[in-house]
C-alpha cells in the first residue's frame, strides 16, 4: 500500500511516498534528509507523538504548571495520559524538569515540569 504525509521532523516539511507493501521493506520517497525515512518507518510501525499538558499546583504562586513527555510516546496512551494528568496535584516548589509522573503507560516516558512554580 502507497501512502502520502509530511515529514514533521524540520522545517522542511518534506512530502514523503512511503510504499509499506512488504512490512519488512518500507520504501520511503520525497525526503531531503535521512530523517524522513526514520520519520515515515516509525510512523508506519509505531506512531508516537509528544504531549503536553498542565497540572495543578497546591501552594504556588501560580495555580498550574505545564508539563510535557520526556520524549514521545505511543499515540495509543495520548488520552490515557492526559487523563492521569487530571488526577495530579504538586506541592510547591516545582522546577523545570521536575518528574511530574514517572513511566507513563510503563512506556518508560516522563511528563515532566516545564516551568517553575515558586512556593508562596
Amino acid at each position: 500500500m502507497s501512502r502520502e504525509m509530511i515529514c514533521i521532523n524540520c522545517p522542511m516539511g518534506c512530502r514523503l511516498t512511503v510504499d509499506d507493501t512488504d512490512k519488512s521493506n518500507i520504501k520511503v520517497q520525497g525526503n531531503t534528509c535521512p530523517r524522513g525515512v526514520t520519520y515515515a518507518v516509525n510512523e508506519i510501525t509505531s506512531p508516537k507523538r509528544m504531549v503536553t499538558g498542565s497540572v495543578k499546583v497546591d501552594g504556588g504562586t501560580i495555580p498550574m504548571v505545564s508539563v510535557k513527555t520526556r520524549e514521545a510516546i505511543p499515540k495509543g496512551l495520548i488520552f490515557d495520559s492526559l487523563e492521569l494528568l487530571k488526577t495530579v496535584t504538586l506541592k510547591a516548589p516545582v522546577h523545570i524538569g521536575d518528574v511530574v509522573v514517572a513511566d507513563i503507560g510503563g512506556c518508560g516516558v516522563d511528563f515532566i515540569a516545564t516551568k517553575n512554580v515558586e512556593a508562596v
